[in-house]
């Protein structure tokens, strides 16, 4: 019974000695942990994600902007073009700080000339505009894919520190000499695809509102060019 009691009390004592104790990371304490190599990293990657914030919430406010148009705008450049009153058309066009608006505004000034030059104003006013729209947006596509790059690159910063920890310890190896490594690897890794994919979203989105704008140019230009195909 002794015997029986002894061995009770010391599977407990083992159980206890190796329950793991559960520890939390700070958003620094992860960043940091990888060493100076992970924190090179990290910085390079913060500075992209800023970047990429800054350029999709600058962005996205330029093309709302771009597409808040009064409803009855191309109702009264119609009556003002068919009254044959122009200035009070262009004035109707410089309210609206829109890319269709000054699309119009291009092609009323070029009224009383062949209908080709009146289209190719338009077009080329388009195109100013759609480029204008798309600005910083390549830059955004680029952070999509050199982040997860990047955070490849301190992944393999970190595989090299760990062996080289392994080398340098030679039959000796320490788990805790290889965390610097393993850390570098995972956190960078995990950050710059948090970044990449961020901004690959952000991309997409714009694009795609770009696309919806540059639609509606095309629209309200077709209306213009109708109305000066109509008979008089």
């Amino acid at each position: 019974m002794k015997l029986s009691f002894l061995q009770m009390s010391m599977a407990e004592g083992d159980s206890l000695a190796t329950e793991p104790v559960e520890k939390t990371l700070s958003i620094w304490e992860l960043v940091s942990s990888g060493g100076p190599g992970g924190i090179a990293i990290m910085s390079v990657l913060f500075i992209l994600s800023v970047i990429a914030v800054y350029i999709f919430v600058e962005r996205w406010g330029a093309i709302k902007r771009a597409n808040q148009m009064e409803g009855n705008f191309m109702e009264g450049i119609r009556s003002n073009v068919l009254a044959g009153n122009l200035d009070a058309a262009r004035n109707l066009c410089s309210s609206e700080d829109t890319p269709a608006a000054r699309m119009i505004s291009k092609g009323i000034s070029r009224i009383g000339k062949p209908l080709k030059d009146i289209n190719a104003a338009i077009e080329n006013t388009g195109k100013l505009e759609v480029s204008s729209l798309e600005t910083n947006l390549p830059t955004l596509a680029t952070i999509s894919g050199a982040a997860p790059m990047i955070g490849f690159l301190g992944t393999v910063i970190g595989m090299i520190l760990a062996f080289h920890e392994m080398a340098a310890a030679g039959g000796q190896i320490n788990i805790e000499m290889l965390a610097e490594g393993i850390y570098t690897a995972m956190s960078t890794t995990v950050a710059g695809l948090a970044v990449g994919i961020l901004a690959y979203l952000g991309y997409n989105i714009l694009v795609s509102r770009v696309n919806k704008t540059i639609y509606n140019m095309e629209l309200r230009a077709t209306e213009f060019l109708d109305l000066l195909n109509e008979p008089a």
